[in-house]
């Protein structure tokens, strides 16, 4: 079972060019979801290696359809290729005179949800986002826009807004984080880590093409003809609106897996003409190459080397206790340094009672990077520690004398005596005093 790792997410500005409107980017390690099965998103302390201030969201465009490709497999994985739709009439009215990207779908044509896949993920079609839509909703729009915001909010996005199902619509907004999240979820069923790895798939004849042809995809950084092609990517989607663009991708390097964002990634910073000028990309490309020449898997701590020491009540075998970490958390450092770059903050008691043994859980260290924490890992005892039977009854015949119970104890007991005392002193006063007789006449 191949090993996941989600301690890194990575927050910025990337800035290899300077110019006034930075994009925003987002590169993580990404966490395990099970292929073939809902997946669910996971929450991840990580530390920032370079940290600006995050803009407010910014429009989605064809990021949107990450969504709408999640709600399709979400419920139809088990059937992409027993479920065909045809494409409704009135999804073209509203396409119309957009310049939408197309997977040349017609009116009244109709394909597999597999079909639709790849339409929605490799030239970003519009139409085929509109047809699943239409398909899942009942012919409500607007039924399956509130489906999508959903399931934003149950994946943890919090900046994430959805006016349509393509992105067309300017008020479809995310974020560096949420973008992340909508990919992490998305590549979690095989359907789409496939289809996103691909550079063309074959659209198959239909009763408005006469043969198949072929899609292309705008994933670049999976073509290896492209100037882009990077081995490492293994698939991701594009958006634009304007003169910007969008790219959300991941990204497999020594058996680990990364997810990088970014976000209205202005034209100006690519060095290309079109057709082969994508700015998301080119940057994209930069930052996870940097990335990988910058940070390596290492481990943050030694397991052999104690990390603390506290005192130890209750034996005669030690007066002090060595912890040392449970687990070396294997986490993406700088490649120039170790663990000692990570700062240490410790969880612990004031001291432990015997009997410890050896393994037992203590405390735990916090560690951080940057100001941010990567993880917390467990304090364990390195020895075992007898009980001292003397020790123990002593110390607690002591704590029972200075125990606030026996101070009121015995504080009732002296007014309860001082009571006593003062009836009986009343009683015996009273019994001494004469008795007057009473002489009648």
């Amino acid at each position: 079972k191949k090993k996941w790792l989600s301690r890194f997410f990575f927050y910025c500005s990337f800035v290899l060019r300077r110019r006034e409107n930075p994009s925003m980017a987002r590169m993580a390690r990404s966490s395990p979801t099970a292929r073939n099965s809902r997946p669910r998103s996971r929450s991840s302390a990580t530390p920032a290696i370079r940290n600006r201030k995050l803009k407010p969201p910014m429009a989605a465009a064809s990021l949107t359809k990450l969504m709408t490709m999640i709600l399709m497999l979400e419920s139809y994985q088990d059937q992409l290729d027993t479920i065909s739709i045809t494409a409704p009439g009135y999804i073209y009215d509203y396409l119309y005179g957009k310049n939408a990207s197309t997977a040349d779908i017609w009116k009244g044509e109709t394909h597999t949800l597999r079909s639709l896949l790849y339409a929605m993920l490799l030239p970003s079609a519009n139409e085929a986002a509109y047809i699943v839509a239409d398909y899942m909703s009942g012919s409500s729009i607007d039924n399956f826009v509130a489906m999508m915001n959903d399931e934003a909010a149950r994946i943890g996005c919090t900046g994430t807004i959805f006016t349509d199902p393509c992105g067309l619509d300017p008020g479809n907004v995310t974020t560096a984080r949420d973008a992340y999240l909508l990919v992490r979820v998305a590549m979690g069923y095989d359907a789409f880590a496939q289809a996103a790895g691909e550079e063309s798939y074959q659209m198959p004849a239909s009763t408005k093409h006469d043969s198949p042809y072929t899609i292309l995809t705008s994933d670049k950084l999976v073509s290896p003809s492209s100037n882009y092609y990077r081995s490492y990517t293994k698939g991701g989607k594009t958006g634009s609106l304007g003169e910007w663009q969008n790219f959300a991708c991941w990204h497999v390097q020594d058996g680990e897996t990364y997810i990088s964002v970014v976000l209205n990634s202005p034209e100006n910073c690519a060095p290309y003409t079109y057709p082969t000028k994508r700015p998301a990309l080119y940057e994209t490309v930069h930052l996870i190459d940097w990335v990988f020449d910058s940070f390596s898997i290492q481990a943050a701590l030694d397991t052999d080397q104690a990390l603390a020491e506290i005192p130890v009540k209750y034996s005669s075998d030690t007066d002090t206790l060595q912890l040392y970490p449970a687990d070396s958390m294997m986490t993406l450092l700088p490649s120039t340094g170790d663990g000692s770059v990570t700062q240490k903050y410790f969880h612990l008691p004031d001291y432990a009672t015997a009997p410890i043994q050896q393994g037992d859980v203590v405390g735990t260290v916090e560690l951080k990077l940057a100001g941010e924490t990567i993880g917390v890992v467990n304090l364990i005892a390195g020895q075992d520690v007898h009980q001292n039977p003397l020790l123990f009854t002593v110390s607690k015949v002591q704590a029972f004398f200075h125990s606030l119970y026996l101070k009121v104890v015995i504080v009732l007991s002296l007014l309860t005596l001082a009571v006593y005392g003062l009836w009986v002193f009343i009683n015996l006063w009273n019994g001494r005093r004469p008795n007057r007789k009473i002489h009648r006449r």
